[in-house]
């Protein structure tokens, strides 16, 4: 058996082990060097929002390579919100021109949910910073079926317990997570960081350049594109964003892709304002303009609004203990087998 084949088999059987389900495979890039150092993003450094020292993370994790989809989501709508106590669904996501296209179907206890197949490689949007976070303990639960509760959607990276308010500084990560919703760390050093060692070099655009890209839509991609408007969306009508990986040669040193325009998505960060409690957005969208897609860009935005349609998000992770044990021990079997 080759090795990659054996640490594959391994930690499918450890996952096998927790009851976890192979239905939606969220594809990562590692994010390495850990201990770098961060850089001063915001008005400060010749952008927008607070000022603040982003990109540093003191340890190895992976990150989404791709915004989590439209079927993506429909896949995980069909697992818990056959009732949608919490409200994951919006029925934006259907009606709204912008709307990502999944389509509720049924009565409350019964719904279902499809997308069109050309809709499901897209960004999914319409859904607010709670949903992501709900989106997320699924995933850390082993992507259960069942109602919205404990062990499903409020349990697990985030313990929610219902909450969908505006004042959510008190919930962070559990100790235990291995699925969440990126950190704005996270979120910018897998953007803008060379990957260059222990470093504090960054780009200015998640395309590894310091250049404006360009939003064309060109086959093949030359470099440097990313779905955003300038004088013009990159593509318009019905779809406005395009399939994930679309500038397939425009990644991120890290190789994740557009992180840049698309949605904007939310990460952890919070900001304070006037008794509310927002939380950060990055990247830019199809709607806005190049400046949105800077390092120094920082935007917030309500965490239980439904994001309207340019708002989506990305997932990290960290391998659970007993994963990290497997392929240590497979690792060690190969190097002794050779």
């Amino acid at each position: 058996m080759k090795a990659a084949h054996l640490i594959i088999l391994l930690v499918f059987l450890c996952a096998g082990a927790v009851g976890a389900r192979a239905d939606v495979v969220i594809d990562t890039v590692t994010v390495g060097n850990p201990g770098n150092s961060g850089e001063l993003s915001g008005q400060g450094a010749g952008g927008y929002g607070a000022d603040r020292i982003c990109g540093s993370v003191g340890y190895t994790y992976n990150i989404g390579k791709y915004e989590v989809t439209a079927g993506q989501y429909t896949a995980f709508l069909n697992a818990v919100a056959a009732g949608d106590t919490y409200q994951l669904y919006s029925p934006l996501m259907w009606s709204d021109s912008y709307g990502c296209k999944i389509r509720r179907s049924g009565s409350s206890g019964s719904y279902t949910y499809g997308v069109a197949p050309e809709w499901a490689d897209r960004p999914v949007n319409h859904v607010s910073y709670w949903d992501a976070c709900r989106f997320a303990n699924w995933l850390r639960n082993g992507q259960p079926s069942g109602a919205q509760g404990p062990g499903t959607t409020e349990t697990g990276t985030y313990t929610l317990g219902g909450y969908n308010g505006n004042d959510g500084r008190s919930i962070t990560r559990n100790p235990n997570w291995n699925w969440a919703v990126t950190s704005e760390d996270e979120w910018y050093k897998a953007a803008y960081h060379k990957n260059d060692g222990v470093t504090g070099n960054y780009w200015d655009y998640p395309t590894s350049t310091n250049a404006l890209p360009s939003n064309d839509l060109i086959d093949p991609d030359p470099g440097n594109n990313a779905t955003f408007n300038d004088n013009g969306y990159t593509i318009g009508s019905p779809y406005y964003r395009t399939e994930v990986g679309a500038h397939e040669d425009s990644e991120s040193p890290y190789g994740t892709f557009d992180q840049g325009g698309n949605v904007w998505e939310w990460n952890e960060s919070v900001y304070e304002g006037s008794g509310w409690s927002y939380r950060g957005l990055r990247g830019g969208a199809f709607d806005t303009s190049g400046n949105s897609l800077r390092a120094a860009a920082r935007n917030f935005g309500y965490p239980e609004s439904d994001g309207g349609g340019n708002m989506g998000f990305r997932v990290s992770q960290v391998p659970e203990p007993a994963t990290i044990v497997m392929l240590a021990l497979a690792s060690t079997a190969i190097i002794r087998r050779r």
